[in-house]
């Protein structure tokens, strides 16, 4: 488990329930994030929090952009140029397949718990509606399907849709997915909401990662759960992220991620908080070479995934 340096840190992240006195551009020190959070703070990491069931289901990444306002055009082209890899094992996703399991564990976990659903029955999501942001090539969508949820699935790439529609045909189970070649600010102009939404590996690639948690907050219906997940701005983060999975193994494209565009865990548990969403349960992944799997732990020094949950009453929001 996570050593008492982890657990302490962990402790100012999750369940943020009053930081209405908090200026996220006045943060720029880690050590004044650390002790605001930690006197506004409760909290649950993931080994105090019951442990999800482990599944089987197809894997799940999202790398596109959403919302008009928060579209990277550069990002745009950087993944279209590669979607037709989408369900290739051991293609560019080939690292997101192998980690989809775990995510969606987590996923599985933390939303039955929320909208008090059995995870060990076979479709724990059924009668709940999703919504899947950045839906890429569907490799989330379909086993949330397959889970019982309604799901929609959106994506900025057009390619990314045609990918993703021509392979959820091919099953009856997933053929009933919605996907729009859309951002989720359009779904939040036409009024949609959902009981949950999900953004898996997307808000690395976006050009306004406040203004994108903004728009997931409007598509969630107040009491309903967010899920997000991402790369912390480590060294670590850029030592293994990028260096290595992109330079030495070609795990990835060359380019694929930009250190500069992650996101720490403390700034996004302050960005969702201005959004209305509050951070209830985070997790990292860690992936053991010798296994070639990945299992979700309380080290959040990479990639990490957080649940939160949308304030009924909106006006709870910071300044």
């Amino acid at each position: 488990m996570a050593s008492k340096l982890v657990l302490n840190r962990l402790r100012s992240l999750c369940r943020v329930s009053q930081l209405s006195d908090v200026r996220f551009d006045k943060l720029t020190d880690r050590n004044s994030i650390f002790s605001t959070l930690q006197n506004h703070v409760k909290w649950r990491s993931y080994s105090e929090a019951s442990q999800p069931t482990p599944i089987n289901h197809p894997p799940s990444l999202n790398t596109s952009n959403t919302t008009s306002s928060s579209l990277n055009e550069f990002e745009l082209a950087k993944f279209s140029a590669i979607a037709e890899t989408w369900w290739d094992a051991e293609g560019p996703f080939k690292p997101l397949h192998l980690m989809n399991p775990t995510r969606l564990a987590f996923i599985r976990s933390t939303l039955c718990r929320h909208f008090r659903k059995d995870p060990n029955c076979t479709r724990p999501f059924e009668g709940l509606k999703f919504v899947d942001v950045g839906c890429g090539g569907g490799i989330l969508s379909e086993p949330l399907a397959r889970m019982g949820a309604t799901v929609t699935g959106v994506d900025a790439v057009d390619k990314n849709i045609k990918i993703a529609r021509l392979h959820a045909d091919l099953d009856p189970q997933t053929s009933s997915i919605e996907y729009q070649c859309t951002t989720a600010e359009s779904l939040v102009e036409e009024q949609r909401q959902f009981d949950a939404v999900l953004a898996l590996e997307v808000i690395e690639h976006v050009a306004d990662p406040a203004g994108f948690c903004k728009s997931l907050s409007a598509l969630t219906i107040p009491g309903g759960a967010t899920v997000i997940s991402t790369i912390n701005r480590s060294m670590r983060a850029y030592a293994t992220a990028i260096v290595v999975a992109e330079y030495l193994l070609h795990w990835l494209p060359k380019g694929t991620h930009q250190w500069s565009s992650f996101l720490t865990p403390e700034e996004l548990v302050l960005i969702l908080r201005r959004a209305s969403i509050t951070v209830q349960e985070m997790a990292g992944f860690v992936y053991n070479p010798l296994t070639g799997r990945w299992s979700l732990s309380d080290d959040i020094s990479v990639n990490f995934i957080a649940f939160g949950t949308k304030l009924v009453n909106k006006d709870k929001t910071l300044d």
